[in-house]
């Protein structure tokens, strides 16, 4: 296995996963048809897990573990703080997308440092 293909996956998984982030909030938490399914029947489980991902954003919790997970994947050597800064990749991307900016784009910065620094 070369050394480079977890690199190139990384390179080709991230935007798909930002793609399906944009997707997730113009298709599923702005869409005005959902609005008006969910206020006439809020039970249905897509409204159910509307709500719940509304809470998620209000709460920045997507925004908050990337900052976490950023972090610790900065300070850990070796490849666990490699795979820990892919992680914060993967929740900072979407936060990114679903209004939690201001804390997505710390984590990306310093998930994106911890990638292309050397290894000793």
């Amino acid at each position: 296995m070369s050394r480079r293909l977890p690199v190139i996956l990384l390179l080709v998984l991230l935007p798909l996963w930002l793609a399906v982030s944009y997707g997730a909030r113009y298709g599923f938490m702005e869409d005005a048809q959902w609005v008006g399914i969910c206020v006439d029947e809020a039970s249905r489980w897509e409204c159910q897990a509307r709500s719940s991902l509304g809470l998620l954003i209000h709460y920045k919790v997507l925004g908050w573990s990337a900052i976490v997970v950023a972090v610790l994947g900065f300070v850990v050597p070796g490849r666990a703080g490699w795979w820990l800064a892919v992680l914060a990749l993967a929740l900072g991307f979407p936060a990114l997308a679903l209004y939690n900016t201001t804390l997505a784009v710390f984590a990306v910065v310093i998930a994106a440092l911890r990638l292309v620094r050397a290894t000793r």
